[in-house]
């Protein structure tokens, strides 16, 4: 490993990180059982796709996580709500794109049930969701 690489990684290895960290597993938590019912309603009593659904309730609990994030987790950004929510929703594009490519994978390729599904993809899409905002969106890092 290069000493920048290093060095890049040291920013990642400390308290504050670790807090909010924490701060975002939380609130991810959180948002994310309301993502889960919002699949199962829309698949079980919407009959609708389960990717399409998947989609929708990612979007929906994204826009909660901004909440949270921007007042609980990365609290002291400087960055004006309109900005941060935009850099936000390119950030969950991102966790989207990653997060429905691996829930496809797994649903083609395994006997998983979707939700279980779901939650296994959650944790890659959401830890870099997690580098993508606080570096990029809250510069908390």
């Amino acid at each position: 490993m290069t000493g920048a690489a290093r060095a890049g990684l040291g920013r990642f290895v400390s308290r504050h990180v670790g807090v909010l960290l924490a701060r975002n597993t939380v609130v991810s938590c959180g948002v994310f059982a309301i993502d889960l019912a919002l699949l199962w309603v829309l698949v079980q009593a919407g009959g609708m796709d389960m990717l399409g659904a998947a989609a929708i309730a990612f979007i929906a609990a994204n826009g909660l996580h901004y909440v949270f994030g921007r007042t609980w987790i990365f609290r002291g950004t400087e960055r004006s709500v309109g900005a941060g929510f935009v850099y936000f929703l390119l950030n969950a594009g991102i966790g989207l794109a990653v997060t429905m490519a691996l829930y496809a994978a797994i649903l083609a390729f395994t006997p998983l049930h979707y939700l279980v599904a779901r939650v296994i993809v959650s944790v890659v899409g959401g830890l870099i969701v997690f580098y993508l905002n606080a570096t990029l969106n809250f510069r908390s890092v």
